[in-house]
């Protein structure tokens, strides 16, 4: 199974993009985006659980970025608007069947992961 992110790409702060991730020929039961900047650690930025649609987010995104599904629930979407330089990293999307609510914020709560879109944000 690949996942497969797009969507990256210069922005100046206070514009919006919209990442999409894609798995192929399935859908997981929880998505999640994690993010990381230079010489910073991979960190959480939100997640969908697919049944119910429970959202989660970051709090240094929590207002400015919203996750969402597709109806068939194949793709799902990072809506990031009022943007700012320090969001400025490589944004990946991972993806799991089994993800407990204390591992959702964990990147070794998810086995499958794309292989990432830069966002980069221009003061």
């Amino acid at each position: 199974v690949q996942l497969q992110a797009s969507g990256g790409g210069l922005v100046q702060a206070g514009g919006s993009l919209r990442l999409s991730c894609a798995a192929s020929g399935r859908t997981f039961f929880n998505y999640a985006w994690f993010r990381q900047a230079p010489g910073k650690e991979r960190e959480f930025v939100s997640a969908i659980r697919i049944r119910g649609g429970h959202t989660f987010y970051a709090d240094s995104v929590k207002g400015r970025f919203t996750v969402s599904k597709d109806n068939p629930q194949s793709t799902v979407y990072l809506q990031m608007n009022s943007l700012k330089p320090e969001d400025t990293a490589i944004y990946y999307c991972a993806a799991d069947d089994q993800v407990i609510l204390s591992s959702l914020r964990r990147s070794s709560g998810y086995k499958h992961w794309g292989p990432g879109t830069q966002v980069t944000v221009s003061s």
